[in-house]
Formats: structure tokens, C-alpha cells, sequence
């Protein structure tokens, strides 16, 4: 029985939530947790309460035992992209691009 959650238009770049996701896949789901609670990075906070999302989701199915989860998958797609300008000398203009991010975890039962 697979369960999944997924956090969408979140507000970091795809590139740095996937340093922090890396090494969760094959993990035991409590194990990933505790692991996401003590790093030290925006992309763990919000990766952490994606998987608090997936156990809960597993939580409300009375056939699986939440305390066999592990990630089968876990993975971060590019959201849209917010277009802001910023101004530069000599009345210029630069394009700052706030990237968003989902972020989709997939648990299974060992």
C-alpha cells in the first residue's frame, strides 16, 4: 500500500530543497523525520511537514502500521516562477526570478 503527500508553490528553489531530500529516499519514515528535524535548512522545514502530511494521510488508513513506513520516493518538480525587476544604476532594471517548488513524497509499508 503506497501513500503519498504533496506541498505545492513552495516558496525555495528546486535546486536547494533537492540537496536536503537526497539522502531520505529508503529511509524509515521515522528515521527521515528525525533526520529533518535537526537540519539546519528552509528546504528540511518544509520538507519535514510534507512527510508529517504523508504519515498522517497513512494514519487515517486503519490497514496500514505507521511504524513500518519507509520513503519509497521522494522527489521536488519546479513550480511556476515569480518575474520581479529590481532596480540597477543608470535607470536599468535586472529580472529577479523567485523560483517555487513541489515537493511530492511517496511512502510504502516494508
Amino acid at each position: 500500500m503506497e501513500v503519498r503527500a504533496v506541498g505545492k508553490y513552495l516558496r525555495i528553489s528546486p535546486r536547494k530543497a533537492r540537496l536536503v531530500i537526497d539522502e531520505l529516499k529508503g529511509r524509515k519514515a521515522e528515521d527521515a523525520v528525525s533526520r529533518l528535524t535537526f537540519t539546519p535548512k528552509k528546504a528540511a522545514r518544509l520538507t519535514l511537514k510534507v512527510l508529517k502530511s504523508a504519515i498522517a494521510n497513512a494514519d487515517q488508513n486503519p490497514s496500514i502500521d505507521v511504524d513500518t513506513l519507509v520513503v519509497k520516493n521522494i522527489y521536488v518538480d519546479e513550480g511556476p516562477t515569480m518575474k520581479r525587476f529590481r532596480a540597477r544604476a543608470m535607470g536599468r532594471a535586472t529580472r529577479v526570478l523567485k523560483r517555487t517548488s513541489h515537493i511530492t513524497v511517496i511512502l510504502k509499508e516494508s
